[in-house]
């Protein structure tokens, strides 16, 4: 009887596909990569032809010898790795490391752990891919390239364990260009003023809002504009103008990459990006069904693709059809795009949607079933039909003023029945009296001003930096969740309610990236890099050439940074405070949440306190010192050393020039000083020299 052997990445998915392919069969796992290059060195010949060398990984050797057990009974061996470069590079070093050349060994893929997936793979068995090898080789190459050569720079010049990376460096580069921009953003008044009128037959008056003359759109900028209006409007005559009725069609969404995944498990269910592809995998490599056994109910978690396999397509018409009727089935719009994407693939989707998350709410954990219910409902709305609004909007002039009202009424739900997007939530519009036309009399009841600011760009969230890099090009599917966990465990970012801070530290590491190696951070050049990879994969563009150019101007600038940069000192400075312990001057050092003072006597006095920089600048409230402090999770903000007693607090930097207009402190927001009092408004135009901080 012949024998035959799969080998998958993943422990998890052994029982599962053994199961399906019966005793004929052996399944093995090889627990993800068995080679890499060497911890100990760069591993790759810069000298030579750029070969990569190539070592066991530590801790693989029983694996490996356990899989050459079986490769050794096997008549066939198939290696089932993921379906992506990195799998196609797991497998190309299976066949190295077990020394499979000359037997009959064949590549298989599936998009989903199901019975027939699995089985129909078996009947597409390949050769191995060595493009899409040389593509995953040639990005690791270029990671090593620049980690293995800057980190010890970062160690030399900064602090050691810190670590620099291609995608992570440009990551960290996007999140301190927005602190700049929020930082430098002076906010500028603008007033709202809504018109209240009573309609006859109606309880509740009409709200329109201000939209400018009668014959062009005007912005309200201060209080003596909207003081000039009502008083135009105070005895003026209002009457509609224009009432225009139509309809909005608001299309159903696409299925779920793992960008849009990650971003919407953010949004609704407040799941990091790292949460988020943790349970993907495990929905992805089967779980226990009641009746059914270990089955995979997602299919494969990284991709870039929104193409759905027309078994799926026919799938969910019926189910929509059977479930909902057939006015709510629809055709499910694809994504244009002029990006390469992994087509090979499809989206994020149930593997059966009869498993729905009901029928398996006993099955999964709460956080599983939440992230299940977000994917199954989405697949399901993604090939239903649009959701339809009757619109209304009306025109109301008078004094020379316009006025106007925006409603929508939803006429027919379509997808909304089953998947409602978390800003449709938030989004309730007006509903109007049918009753409205040209000759409904309208008396003005009131008129309501509001004072607002324009607000700064908001800080970057884990979702809209997912968001950003896929827009840029920048990294794939696999590398969003790591390269966030890593500027986020490196302390370079904080997470505090969701937003991401930069912290003194990632301001020091990008300050110096930017400066020495402007290309590695520069957002084109890696988008570019992206591109050239995907050209190794498709076989246009030999890796050999990419890793050859680049590696040149790295070792260039990596030799000119070690000459003129200078050593930043991040702790360690010597301060007025003494000791109480021992007498000596105490000083500055940099833990893992950022300064604080610390005996240089240590090991023999272990004294240490919290680090405060003072500013220069008396507090507001009680005349203390203002000082430079930071959360728990490092973010820097500014108050009073008399804290808890005093309670002032500011996230700006605070100068020693006060507001002329009113008299409260200045605050520097980039190269200008803001008044501190909300609604004064007083600015200058530039910041003095004094109150520039020295970085």
């Amino acid at each position: 009887m012949a024998k035959y052997l799969v080998i998958v990445e993943s422990p998890a998915k052994v029982k599962t596909i053994r199961k399906f392919l019966g005793a004929n069969y052996a399944v093995a796992a090889s627990n993800g990569h068995v080679r890499d290059l060497p911890k100990s060195q760069l591993g790759i010949d810069v000298d030579g032809d750029f070969e990569p060398k190539y070592i066991t990984i530590r801790g693989k050797g029983d694996i490996l010898a356990n899989l050459r057990k079986e490769v050794k009974k096997a008549d066939k061996i198939y290696l089932a790795t993921d379906p992506d470069r990195e799998g196609e590079a797991i497998s190309w070093h299976l066949t190295q490391a077990l020394k499979l050349s000359g037997k009959k060994v064949y590549r298989i893929t599936f998009n989903e752990i199901t019975k027939n997936a699995v089985k129909e793979s078996l009947k597409h068995a390949r050769q191995i891919d060595m493009n899409l090898v040389d593509a995953q080789q040639t990005r690791r190459m270029l990671d090593r390239m620049v980690g293995y050569r800057i980190s010890p720079l970062l160690w030399a010049k900064v602090k050691r364990g810190l670590s620099a990376g291609r995608v992570q460096s440009v990551a960290l580069r996007i999140i301190c260009d927005r602190e700049e921009e929020i930082n430098a953003f002076i906010p500028e008044e603008y007033w709202s003023l809504d018109a209240y009128f009573s309609v006859p037959g109606e309880k509740q008056p009409l709200k329109a809002k201000y939209y400018g003359t009668v014959e062009k759109k005007e912005t309200l900028a201060d209080a003596a504009a909207v003081e000039a209006v009502k008083k135009d409007c105070a005895n003026a005559e209002f009457a509609i103008t224009e009432v225009k009725k139509g309809e909005r069609v608001r299309k159903a969404p696409l299925p779920f990459t793992t960008s849009t995944l990650q971003q919407e498990a953010s949004k609704a269910l407040n799941f990091s990006t790292q949460k988020t592809m943790r349970l993907a995998q495990q929905l992805y490599e089967g779980i226990d069904i009641k009746g059914n056994g270990t089955v995979g109910i997602i299919t494969y978690l990284r991709t870039d693709s929104t193409r759905v396999s027309e078994e799926a397509e026919k799938m969910v018409k019926s189910y929509v059809a059977a479930h909902y009727g057939e006015s709510y089935a629809g055709e499910g719009i694809e994504k244009k795009s002029g990006q390469k994407i992994q087509d090979a693939h499809e989206a994020i989707r149930p593997t059966d949607l009869d498993l729905t998350p009901t029928v398996l709410k006993e099955s999964l954990s709460r956080d599983q079933l939440r992230l299940y219910q977000l994917i199954w409902k989405r697949f399901v709305a993604s090939r239903m039909a649009p959701a339809r609004y009757e619109t209304t909007s009306v025109r109301i002039e008078g004094g020379g003023h316009r006025f106007s009202v925006a409603a929508s009424k939803l006429a027919f739900d379509g997808f909304l029945s089953v998947y409602t997007p978390e800003e449709e939530e938030k989004n309730q519009n007006n509903v109007l009296s049918k009753g409205i036309d040209k000759e409904t009399k309208l008396t003005l009841e009131k008129l309501e001003q509001q004072q607002h600011f324009t607000q700064p760009p908001a800080h970057y969230t884990e979702a809209s930096l997912v968001h950003t890099l896929e827009e840029l090009g920048i990294g794939r599917p696999s590398t969003y969740a790591p390269t966030i966990t890593t500027i986020l465990a490196r302390r370079y970012v904080v997470k505090e309610n969701k937003n991401l801070y930069v912290t003194e530290l990632g301001e020091v590491v990008n300050r110096m990236m930017r400066t020495a190696f402007p290309s590695i951070v520069d957002v084109n050049f890696t988008a570019n890099m992206e591109t050239l990879l995907d050209g190794v994969s498709e076989g246009t563009v030999d890796w050999k050439t990419i890793v050859s150019n680049f590696y040149p101007d790295l070792d260039e600038a990596v030799r000119q940074a070690e000459k003129e940069l200078a050593q930043v000192k991040i702790g360690d400075e010597e301060t007025d405070e003494i000791c109480e312990q021992c007498g000596r001057r105490m000083v500055i050092k940099y833990g893992p949440h950022g300064r604080f003072l610390a005996c240089p006597g240590f090991p023999e006095c272990r004294n240490t306190k919290p680090y405060y920089e003072k500013i220069g600048v008396a507090c507001p409230k009680c005349g203390g010192d203002i000082v430079q402090k930071k959360t728990q999770k490092g973010r820097t903000y500014y108050g009073c050393l008399n804290h808890p007693a005093c309670d002032f607090m500011v996230w700006q930097r605070p100068s020693k020039q006060h507001c002329p207009v009113c008299g409260s402190i200045l605050l520097e927001k980039g190269s200008k000083l803001v008044c501190s009092k909300e609604g004064c408004g007083y600015r200058t135009e530039k910041a003095p020299v004094e109150s520039v901080i020295n970085s």
